[in-house]
């Protein structure tokens, strides 16, 4: 058996890549189509099966390293999480159900602490009794060092950014490979003092290699003691006993070669106290060795090395007190023992220039839109719809919404409509009549308050489906645990995360409803008013009064020229108001014009292929194109942003003018009529337009809405599932354990039983008086049928 140790591989299974590789492309890549990469996935494939570990041979170096790079170019093209489970077993134990991760940073990870392993594997299976066999372990050793340097520093972080806490496998952890990190390097360099022992060098070298040996051993030791308790215990017991032995047996190793250094340069006083502390600590090595299950090999070398230093001791101190007679100094009076280091981590080649690993075969995925360039094309897409929609449209609505609300509050335009047409219609009025008329407004409305109504029904249908789902597992649940005594979570505790989300959604459809009842309160005080808007002309003319005096006729009144100035003022006022309404109309158009027409993957790709082919492209890395790509948008805002501030003053002019307006008119009833009745009218065209557009907004609100509560649904179903799953298994379990078990071998027949007299056995069985008996008035009934732990009841 070896005095060393190899790290053992962690297992793997065969995982379904192409199917989830597949499912990736078709849903995160519409532009292309998965058949398009079945050379990669074959790839992929074909290099898995040789570059995850498992078969001790020096070809499998190069494949791993092979594998490990098209890992890494992969990881550039696609995240993490593609929807694959991969499964590794813990290294120790590889019978153990594996630990399975949606990952590919994972695969990697894997796939390097493999080739460690491998090089420990190889060096282990070396021939140290040999100059050449001992130089080949001291570089496979130093590689194993490196490759796990590489590990924890290359692959780790990105592993770890890209998990939960909770699910950071302990193997793959800074502390675990540290120790296995500093065991290595402590195998090479006590391969390189060996080969001094071999080459017969000087005991003061030898004993400053040995020195760096037990301080390596030591390192690797303290990494797994200065570990969390789980780490620890990932460690077999005999490895952390065969650290310790290694640790002391080179302490004292390191002191005996100085011993006999000492014992060459005639220092006979210091000889004997580093003979006395290489005996102290070889005894301490050879008892943990007995203790501890190390290998025989171990056992074997401590205590050659404790036998050579007894009887060393023993003549050093028999010829000091005979011959020498020198003072034995106390070891802290000792100068320190130097040390001297020769192993180094090595990182494979392949590992540091993964391209060069490569070489002229193709790379995996060359043709694929790299999923860092990908993210940034969609977190454009959602920045600019959100900045259309929030600072373009909603603000030239807001700005057209305040417009409206002032001309209402001045009883704009009627007023100057009804003295400047005292009989017939404004032709303002009748463009928007005719529009009301053309959509069949009153029509239109109804259907959609309607459509809105059956889509929230559908809406609420889905979330209380979904509940009925839960609540029939909590029954089944329920009597599962009632019936078998197993320990078990209730529903009501373990689906406590969808019973949230589902609370969620029912407050946020509540409020949805809540806002229909809002709008269809307005359509019903507004529905008459709207509805006279699909009157005919005629029609419309007859319900609007008209007033006896034309404006012409007025103007012969005192006063009467100051009103027509101030009219035509308030007019050309009103006019430069419908201006800016359509420059704004035209802004809007203008941007949703430039957005559906533009294409920024170009600029995107054009700005990921300037970072190195290798890299892994961040969509953070790329914020400054996606910025300089919004900036173009910035002419909207600016334009809206000075027409609010034009809007303002000119709101102003028409407040302050229409105030001189008034007062300038003389009381007149039917001008008043008129004008009341004008303003209703065109009141009910913009109530109109505020309601079908707050039912367009309920349509898409549901709809939407409905793919998140179809996509809850699922959830609850797999939930479900899985928790029926679970009932299969305990079931199937207790049918075992009572086949094995001798005392329900067989089942009990039970002997035949007398018929008994109608109403006897019912009562036999529940312990019931007879129906007609007074024995039910003093009887105590059990308790009702009560809602049970984790059912909703709507």
């Amino acid at each position: 058996m070896p005095n060393q140790l190899s790290i053992p591989f962690k297992k793997t299974y065969a995982i379904e890549l192409r199917q989830a590789v597949r499912e990736h492309i078709l849903k995160h890549h519409t532009d292309t189509h998965p058949d398009a990469f079945r050379w990669d996935i074959n790839r992929w494939e074909t290099l898995r099966k040789d570059g995850v570990g498992g078969v001790v041979h020096v070809d499998r170096v190069k494949a791993a390293i092979s594998y490990h790079a098209q890992l890494v170019f992969v990881l550039t093209k696609l995240p993490p999480d593609i929807g694959l489970e991969i499964p590794y077993a813990p290294v120790f134990d590889s019978s153990a159900l594996p630990i399975n991760l949606s990952n590919l940073a994972y695969e990697r990870s894997a796939v390097l602490f493999n080739l460690a392993a491998l090089y420990s594997q190889l060096a282990a299976s070396a021939d140290r009794s040999t100059p050449q066999g001992l130089k080949q372990a001291i570089a496979y050793y130093q590689n194993a060092a490196g490759t796990l340097n590489y590990l924890a520093s290359a692959s780790v972080p990105q592993l770890r950014s890209s998990i939960t806490p909770d699910d950071m496998p302990l193997e793959l952890t800074e502390a675990f490979l540290a120790s296995l990190e500093f065991l290595m390097l402590a195998q090479a360099q006590e391969c390189v003092w060996q080969r001094a022992v071999m080459d017969n060098l000087k005991n003061g070298l030898i004993a400053k290699l040995a020195g760096r040996v037990a301080s390596l051993y030591g390192s690797s030791l303290t990494k797994v003691k200065e570990a969390s308790p789980s780490i620890r215990h990932v460690f077999p017991s005999h490895w952390l006993a065969h650290l310790e032995t290694k640790q002391l047996h080179f302490e004292a190793a390191a002191q005996y070669r100085k011993s006999v250094d000492d014992l060459e340069a005639n220092r006979y006083g210091e000889e004997i106290a580093r003979l006395n502390q290489a005996l102290l600590t070889a005894k301490k090595g050879y008892d943990t060795a007995r203790r501890g299950g190390v290998a025989s090999a171990v056992l074997h070398d401590i205590k050659s090395l404790l036998d050579n230093v007894q009887k060393s001791t023993s003549r050093a101190e028999r010829d000091n007190d005979l011959i020498y007679h020198q003072e034995v100094p106390s070891l802290s009076a000792l100068p320190p023992l130097q040390e001297v280091s020769v192993a180094q981590p090595v990182v494979p080649a392949g590992l540091a220039d993964p391209k060069a690993a490569i070489g002229n075969d193709a790379v995996i995925f060359g043709d694929l839109l790299g999923w860092g360039a990908k993210v940034a094309i969609d977190i454009y897409k959602d920045r600019r719809e959100t900045l259309i929609k929030e600072e373009v449209v909603d603000k030239a609505q807001q700005l057209n919404d305040t417009a409206d609300k002032t001309l209402e509050k001045l009883n704009l335009p009627a007023a100057l409509e009804a003295l400047e047409r005292p009989i017939g219609l404004p032709p303002s009025l009748l463009k928007k009549a005719e529009e009301v008329r053309l959509e069949e407004g009153p029509e239109r409305v109804e259907a959609s308050v309607e459509n809105v109504r059956k889509l929230a029904k559908r809406n609420m249908d889905i979330l209380n489906e979904a509940m009925d789902i839960l609540d029939q597992e909590a029954e089944e649940d329920e009597s599962f645990r009632t019936e078998h005594a197993v320990e078990r979570l209730p529903s009501h505790e373990a689906n406590v995360e969808l019973t949230s989300k589902e609370e969620r959604y029912r407050k946020i459809l509540q409020q949805a409803a809540d806002s229909d009842d809002l709008v269809r309160r307005k359509w019903a005080e507004w529905e008459k008013s709207i509805g006279q808007l699909v009157l005919s002309e005629a029609e419309l003319e007859a319900i609007v009064p008209s007033s006896t005096l034309t404006l012409a006729q007025r103007s012969s009144r005192p006063g009467a020229t100051a009103t027509q100035t101030h009219a035509r003022t308030l007019r050309a006022l009103l006019e430069s108001l419908d201006d800016f309404t359509r420059e704004r109309a035209e802004c809007v158009r203008r941007a949703k014009r430039i957005a559906d027409s533009e294409d920024i993957t170009p600029r995107i790709l054009k700005a990921a292929s300037a970072f190195a082919q290798w890299e892994e492209v961040q969509p953070a890395m790329l914020e400054d194109v996606l910025q300089t790509e919004l900036d173009k948008y910035e002419e909207f805002i600016d334009n809206l942003a000075a027409g609010e501030q034009q809007q303002e003053v000119l709101l102003e002019s028409i407040s302050d003018r229409n105030d001189l307006f008034l007062q300038s008119r003389k009381d007149d009833t039917s001008v008043k009529e008129r004008q009341h009745a004008l303003q209703s009218l065109d009141l009910a065209y913009h109530k109109y337009k505020e309601i079908t557009r707050n039912l367009d907004e309920g349509l898409k609100f549901y709809n939407d809405f409905a793919g998140v509560l179809a996509q809850f649904m699922e959830t609850c179903k797999d939930w479900v599932n899985m928790r029926r799953l679970e009932i299969r298994s305990l079931t199937s379990s207790m049918q075992s354990m009572s086949l094995r078990s001798p005392t329900t071998s067989r089942v009990a027949q039970p002997e035949y039983e007398a018929p008994s007299p109608p109403g006897e056995k019912h009562r036999a069985a529940f312990d019931l008086p007879p129906p007609d008996s007074d024995e039910w008035e003093a009887m105590e009934l059990p308790p009702g049928p009560a809602a049970r732990p984790g059912k909703r009841t709507r």
